[in-house]
């Protein structure tokens, strides 16, 4: 699968103009017996044909009848990631004006930079993301695609807690499936329990003992 985790989501728009951000909260679905998962117990409906599609694959559904959410299909079938946070990084000034268009409040303050994509419909809005994505690869797309990220991310950086919105799916509502950059102000929710000590975190950024958590990561949700 693509390896998303700290990778610049960059959407092109039709006058050639960019917007985007680098990946900073994820959860997992992970299909078969996740009962918080589309794909639970194998289900396939047209809705989530994306989910058994090859990793990659863009999966766009809407919620409430009005809000978009994007994930990425994963390695196993039914399984995807949704993508819940971005740090916008490129084209902010298009994506506040996108997101200040969807708010109806008068008066409302202009949208700091840590609340354009905090929040997987949020994103959908900022970036332009409909149901015309579903099942677009974002490896080949012209219009959405994934860059390399800034800087490392290490396993400390990670902070892993339950997924948000998932009460009814039972022994799995509790399960730590849902991933954030700790200290990351572009986070939607901050579960400061689960975080590490500030010291602890530190000493595992030191670039004598810098390690690739991504494989790491990959091998904490495959145990999962």
């Amino acid at each position: 699968a693509l390896p998303i985790w700290g990778q610049l989501l960059v959407r092109r728009f039709a006058d050639g103009s960019q917007a985007g951000g680098r990946i900073v909260e994820t959860e997992a679905y992970l299909g078969g017996e996740d009962q918080a998962s589309h794909s639970c117990g194998g289900r396939r409906t047209q809705r989530n044909a994306a989910m058994y599609m090859e990793p990659g694959t863009m999966y766009v559904y809407q919620i409430y009848g009005l809000y978009y959410c994007l994930n990425v299909s994963s390695r196993g079938a039914g399984a995807a990631v949704l993508i819940r946070g971005l740090e916008p990084l490129r084209g902010l000034e298009a994506m506040r004006q996108r997101r200040s268009a969807r708010r109806t409040a008068s008066g409302s303050k202009a949208l700091k930079d840590q609340e354009l994509c905090n929040g997987p419909a949020k994103l959908c809005q900022a970036l332009q993301v409909t149901k015309d994505f579903d099942r677009r690869d974002l490896a080949t797309d012209s219009e959405a695609w994934l860059e390399p990220g800034p800087q490392d991310i290490t396993e400390g950086d990670i902070v892993s807690t339950s997924r948000i919105g998932v009460g009814y799916a039972g022994e799995w509502t509790a399960k730590p499936l849902r991933f954030y950059l700790q200290g990351n102000k572009c986070v939607s929710v901050v579960v400061k329990k689960s975080e590490r000590p500030k010291a602890v975190v530190e000493q595992e950024n030191d670039p004598s003992s810098r390690q690739n958590t991504l494989g790491k990561l990959a091998a904490r949700f495959a145990r999962t």
